[in-house]
């Protein structure tokens, strides 16, 4: 087989395909550049001897820019070869995501963190500079969800810590000024919690028995079909924290939800947990995380 003249026509076929589909050049692109890295690997004798072939490499991007035009030097001819791999050893291929979308996530070394950025980009529909900006926040790092991501829970993609971003961060930070902060920029405060994320209001006035309450934020998750309840704290976790919450939970189970919402959850938001005191105060519709704050 001429490798060099099978690596061109695909090319040549996926730059026509893209000119008169644009609508669908992800899934041409996807195609043509993993045939690309399959049909490199093989001239080079195989996947051990590979990494020795980058003469080869460099030889054929030579050839192609000046036979079909710019976008085909040795680092995009690597990065080919180096999609064909990943998508052999388990990487999900899918469409939805751009050939550059990859290249951003591909560098990275651990599997289940590649699944993820891939998942939040398709499920989410991130832009490359979204996605850039995840992987440089180290996002996966600071979400305690590590499983298969087919059948996420509410919780399992909140990140520790939530990173609250403002111009002007005060000297003292108490729970007020938290709240103003996130009031600030919502948006960004809904994207920093996790997928699905809407807000239902600030401040929630509530009365149960005799006493008047405030529930700090209510928000309701359209992907998991619930409230949320979330409770700011400028200090560290305590236990009566959890009981707190447990009664706001309660209440907009009983009052607010509808029957066809599925139960209320609650995220305690403070200052540092410890988890000594967590150990025992377990009830899986609570979850806890903590706050930091970034001047942008």
């Amino acid at each position: 087989m001429n490798y060099y003249n099978e690596i061109k026509d695909t090319l040549l076929k996926n730059e026509m395909y893209k000119q008169a589909k644009d609508y669908s050049k992800n899934k041409s692109d996807l195609n043509s550049y993993y045939k690309v890295g399959k049909l490199l690997i093989e001239a080079q004798g195989g996947e051990s001897r590979a990494k020795y072939g980058n003469k080869l490499i460099k030889e054929y991007s030579e050839k192609l820019t000046k036979e079909i035009g710019r976008g085909y030097d040795t680092s995009n001819l690597k990065r080919m070869r180096q999609f064909y791999l990943a998508i052999k050893k388990g990487v999900p291929l899918r469409h939805q995501l751009s050939f550059t979308h990859y290249r951003s996530i591909l560098p990275l070394k651990n599997m289940q963190e590649i699944k993820y950025y891939i998942y939040i980009t398709e499920n989410q529909n991130l832009s490359v500079t979204e996605l850039r900006e995840r992987i440089k926040s180290k996002e996966y790092e600071r979400i305690g969800y590590k499983e298969e991501l087919s059948e996420p829970k509410v919780n399992t993609l909140i990140k520790d810590p939530i990173v609250i971003k403002s111009k002007n961060i005060p000297e003292k930070v108490t729970e007020y000024a938290l709240h103003n902060l996130i009031l600030e920029n919502m948006e960004d405060f809904l994207k920093e919690l996790g997928l699905g994320f809407t807000y239902a209001g600030h401040e929630v006035k509530i009365k149960i028995g005799k006493d008047k309450h405030s529930i700090d934020f209510l928000l309701f998750n359209v992907k998991f079909n619930c409230y949320v309840v979330i409770e700011i704290k400028a200090t560290e976790f305590k236990a009566e924290h959890i009981g707190q919450i447990q009664k706001y939970i309660n209440y907009v189970d009983e009052n607010i939800k509808e029957i066809s919402n599925d139960k209320t959850v609650g995220v305690i938001i403070c200052k540092d947990i410890n988890g000594y005191v967590l150990k025992y105060c377990t009830d899986d519709r609570i979850f806890t995380t903590t706050y930091s704050l970034t001047n942008v």
